[in-house]
């Protein structure tokens, strides 16, 4: 399932993806367990947010929100 649609803006499973890192830096076995999705859509929605710029990597395990991401959530 796409994150981010043909316009740039994030979908519904990206923005529940965003929601996730709401309180903070998660890993990508966090998200999946907060929003119940499987890893693999996890890893492709964050990669797909990512190159979007919703999110970033903070360090090689985690993500976290950028300005653009956390604008969306407000």
């Amino acid at each position: 399932m796409p994150c981010i649609s043909p316009d740039g803006k994030p979908t519904s499973s990206g923005m529940a993806l965003l929601s996730a890192l709401k309180e903070g830096s998660s890993s990508p076995e966090d998200i999946a367990r907060k929003t119940g999705r499987p890893i693999y859509l996890v890893r492709s929605g964050l990669r797909e947010l990512k190159i979007a710029g919703y999110v970033e990597e903070e360090g090689d395990t985690r993500y976290r929100l950028t300005d653009k991401g956390a604008a969306l959530l407000k």
